[in-house]
Protein backbone atom coordinates (compact mmCIF):
# COMPACT_ATOMS: atom_id res chain seq x y z
CA UNK A 1 0.00 0.00 0.00
CA UNK A 2 1.53 3.35 -1.00
CA UNK A 3 2.27 5.95 1.64
CA UNK A 4 3.43 9.57 1.43
CA UNK A 5 7.12 9.96 2.21
CA UNK A 6 8.15 12.25 5.01
CA UNK A 7 11.43 13.14 3.29
CA UNK A 8 13.93 11.00 5.23
CA UNK A 9 13.25 7.46 4.00
CA UNK A 10 16.17 5.70 2.24
CA UNK A 11 14.84 4.15 -0.96
CA UNK A 12 16.32 0.74 -1.71
CA UNK A 13 15.20 0.80 -5.36
CA UNK A 14 17.22 3.85 -6.49
CA UNK A 15 19.48 4.48 -3.47
CA UNK A 16 18.20 7.98 -2.79
CA UNK A 17 16.37 9.68 0.06
CA UNK A 18 12.65 10.00 -0.68
CA UNK A 19 11.33 13.47 -1.39
CA UNK A 20 8.61 14.72 0.95
CA UNK A 21 5.13 13.52 -0.15
CA UNK A 22 6.62 11.17 -2.76
CA UNK A 23 4.61 7.95 -3.12
CA UNK A 24 6.57 5.10 -1.51
CA UNK A 25 5.95 1.67 -0.03
CA UNK A 26 7.43 -0.25 2.88
CA UNK A 27 8.10 -3.87 1.91
CA UNK A 28 9.85 -6.94 3.28
CA UNK A 29 13.16 -7.68 1.59
CA UNK A 30 16.07 -10.08 1.90
CA UNK A 31 19.38 -9.28 0.22
CA UNK A 32 20.32 -12.96 0.37
CA UNK A 33 19.84 -15.49 -2.42
CA UNK A 34 20.99 -18.64 -0.62
CA UNK A 35 19.40 -20.25 2.42
CA UNK A 36 21.55 -19.54 5.46
CA UNK A 37 21.22 -18.58 9.12
CA UNK A 38 22.14 -14.99 8.14
CA UNK A 39 19.39 -14.70 5.48
CA UNK A 40 17.17 -12.34 7.42
CA UNK A 41 14.20 -10.45 5.99
CA UNK A 42 13.64 -6.85 6.95
CA UNK A 43 11.78 -3.69 6.00
CA UNK A 44 12.95 -1.44 3.16
CA UNK A 45 11.39 1.57 1.47
CA UNK A 46 10.89 1.59 -2.32
CA UNK A 47 9.06 3.82 -4.76
CA UNK A 48 5.39 2.82 -5.00
CA UNK A 49 5.75 2.72 -8.80
CA UNK A 50 8.68 1.35 -10.80
CA UNK A 51 11.66 3.70 -11.04
CA UNK A 52 14.89 3.71 -13.05
CA UNK A 53 16.88 2.26 -10.15
CA UNK A 54 20.49 3.09 -9.35
CA UNK A 55 22.79 2.88 -12.35
CA UNK A 56 25.65 5.14 -11.32
CA UNK A 57 29.23 4.11 -10.65
CA UNK A 58 30.40 4.39 -7.08
CA UNK A 59 28.59 4.87 -3.82
CA UNK A 60 25.20 6.60 -3.87
CA UNK A 61 25.75 10.25 -2.85
CA UNK A 62 22.73 10.49 -0.53
CA UNK A 63 23.50 7.21 1.29
CA UNK A 64 27.28 7.28 1.71
CA UNK A 65 27.63 8.81 5.15
CA UNK A 66 27.23 7.50 8.65
CA UNK A 67 25.96 6.62 11.02
CA UNK A 68 26.10 3.21 9.36
CA UNK A 69 27.01 -0.35 10.19
CA UNK A 70 29.08 -2.06 7.53
CA UNK A 71 28.35 -5.77 7.91
CA UNK A 72 30.85 -8.00 6.09
CA UNK A 73 30.35 -11.42 4.52
CA UNK A 74 32.67 -14.13 3.18
CA UNK A 75 32.36 -15.50 -0.37
CA UNK A 76 30.30 -18.45 0.95
CA UNK A 77 27.73 -16.02 2.37
CA UNK A 78 28.69 -16.46 6.02
CA UNK A 79 28.89 -13.42 8.25
CA UNK A 80 32.42 -12.14 8.79
CA UNK A 81 32.17 -11.08 12.42
CA UNK A 82 35.80 -9.93 12.59
CA UNK A 83 35.34 -7.02 10.19
CA UNK A 84 31.92 -5.57 11.03
CA UNK A 85 32.54 -1.81 11.14
CA UNK A 86 30.76 1.21 12.58
CA UNK A 87 30.94 4.49 10.65
CA UNK A 88 30.19 7.54 12.79
CA UNK A 89 27.54 10.14 11.99
CA UNK A 90 28.55 12.41 9.12
CA UNK A 91 31.60 10.35 8.13
CA UNK A 92 31.98 9.11 4.56
CA UNK A 93 31.81 5.31 4.40
CA UNK A 94 34.18 5.01 1.40
CA UNK A 95 37.48 4.86 3.38
CA UNK A 96 36.05 2.12 5.61
CA UNK A 97 34.74 0.18 2.59
CA UNK A 98 38.15 0.36 0.91
CA UNK A 99 39.82 -0.86 4.10
CA UNK A 100 37.35 -3.75 4.36
CA UNK A 101 37.97 -4.86 0.76
CA UNK A 102 41.71 -4.82 1.48
CA UNK A 103 40.90 -7.86 3.63
CA UNK A 104 41.03 -10.85 1.29
CA UNK A 105 38.27 -12.73 3.13
CA UNK A 106 35.67 -9.95 2.70
CA UNK A 107 33.52 -10.58 -0.39
CA UNK A 108 30.48 -8.41 0.31
CA UNK A 109 29.70 -5.43 2.52
CA UNK A 110 26.13 -4.67 3.57
CA UNK A 111 25.53 -1.00 4.33
CA UNK A 112 22.94 -0.79 7.08
CA UNK A 113 21.23 1.80 9.23
CA UNK A 114 22.88 2.07 12.63
CA UNK A 115 19.94 2.01 15.02
CA UNK A 116 17.57 -0.47 13.40
CA UNK A 117 20.27 -2.32 11.39
CA UNK A 118 17.96 -2.21 8.35
CA UNK A 119 19.61 -3.17 5.07
CA UNK A 120 20.27 -0.21 2.78
CA UNK A 121 22.46 -1.65 0.00
CA UNK A 122 25.25 -4.13 -0.71
CA UNK A 123 28.70 -3.59 -2.18
CA UNK A 124 30.46 -6.59 -3.70
CA UNK A 125 34.10 -7.14 -4.49
CA UNK A 126 34.85 -6.19 -8.10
Amino acid sequence: MPIAARGWEPLRCCLQIAAEDESIALISYSPFVDVSPWAEVGPVFVHAEACAGYDEDGLPPQLRTGPRVLRTYHADGSLDYAHVTLVDAGDDIEPAVKQLFAETDVATVHVRALMAQCFTYAITRA
